[in-house]
């Protein structure tokens, strides 16, 4: 059994029940997909919360070093990682009560995302948010 991507009726829901991302490997860099994807979101409404290993603050947030120490819950985590290191990531996210992860272009693991499928956690993989967000929301 591979993995699918949710229709595009469910990813428009989703997208519209979110409100605060969690980004994991959001750049300070604002010439990285990371920064440009979450300022767009952020300029969309959506409130961002980096997760990076260095840096205090980032599109005007306060840094944090993993998920776990997020306080409060998040809606989405987006993932900025390189394919090796999804695993990790989802180990990390499934841990948390957040109900979805979306794994960016090439952030691709298909066991990772089936285990969190499998646990009943809403998963986009291979996909931009800023891309989908853009074709089905606006």
């Amino acid at each position: 059994m591979s993995f699918e991507n949710p229709d595009d009726g469910a990813i428009r829901a989703l997208l519209q029940g979110v409100k605060r991302i969690a980004v994991v490997g959001l750049s300070p860099k604002a010439h990285r997909d990371s920064y440009r994807v979450s300022a767009y979101m952020r300029s969309h409404g959506y409130e961002i919360v980096p997760v990076y290993p260095r840096e205090d603050e980032i599109l005007g947030a306060r840094v944090h070093r993993s998920l776990a120490e997020i306080p409060g819950r998040v809606d989405l985590v987006n993932v900025f990682r390189r394919a090796e290191e999804v695993a990790g990531v989802v180990d990390e996210f499934l841990a948390t009560d957040a109900p979805a992860i979306w794994l960016q272009y090439d952030c691709v693991d298909e066991a990772a995302a089936q285990r969190a499928v499998e646990q009943g956690r809403a998963v986009v993989m291979d996909r931009c948010l800023m891309v989908e967000h853009n074709r089905l929301l606006r």
